[in-house]
């Protein structure tokens, strides 16, 4: 005999539509993984086992750092007479904006005040933790606008693109950023 009670779930998702292709004309260089703890506290004046909140989340997550070869035009890429020299001008690497996992981000810890479960109870606010998620996708991007990355991803793609021309047979090979690369 079949449970009356159980519940079932069945998919009716529609076929995938794609909405658009991007062609990329950049190098990811260097990709960084970041885990950091958000700790957010809501409070009243009436005391915190009736009303408030005190959330941990752990969040992870991912940024990318990449150099833009679009700008690899006009005076970008200079060639010596003797065909033994390249010089090769490029903007500076930038970051991609981060990338929070939601299967590997949790709440770690939460206490809620009494009227705060059950106003979350009656409301069901599918969009409750979402500000966690917010705030942790950005203290990633901070983290990782001060760790190594662009700098990692310049030093990667000068390695990148010096092996490259010394495989055609260039001699003396010059990788340089600027802000503004000559023809871009």
């Amino acid at each position: 005999m079949r449970n009356p009670f159980a519940q079932q779930t069945e998919e009716h998702s529609g076929p995938v539509l794609l909405q658009s292709i991007v062609e990329l004309s950049r190098y990811e260089a260097a990709s960084g993984s970041f885990q950091v703890v958000v700790d957010i506290t809501t409070s009243s004046v009436l005391p915190s086992f009736l009303v408030g909140s005190d959330t941990m989340f752990i969040g992870v997550g991912t940024d990318n750092a990449y150099v833009d070869f679009s700008g690899l035009k006009g005076d970008a890429v200079q060639v010596s007479d003797d065909r033994q020299s390249a010089t090769i001008t490029l903007a500076h690497a930038q970051l991609e904006p981060a990338t929070l996992d939601v299967h590997e981000s949790h709440v770690y810890a939460q206490q809620q005040g009494l009227f705060t479960r059950i106003n979350d109870f009656l409301n069901g606010n599918p969009n409750s933790q979402q500000a966690l998620y917010e705030l942790a996708q950005k203290e990633i991007q901070a983290a990782a606008a001060k760790s190594t990355l662009v700098a990692d991803a310049e030093r990667n793609t000068k390695v990148m693109l010096t092996g490259l021309l010394q495989s055609l047979g260039f001699k003396n090979i010059a990788v340089n950023y600027a802000d503004n690369p000559a023809g871009g």
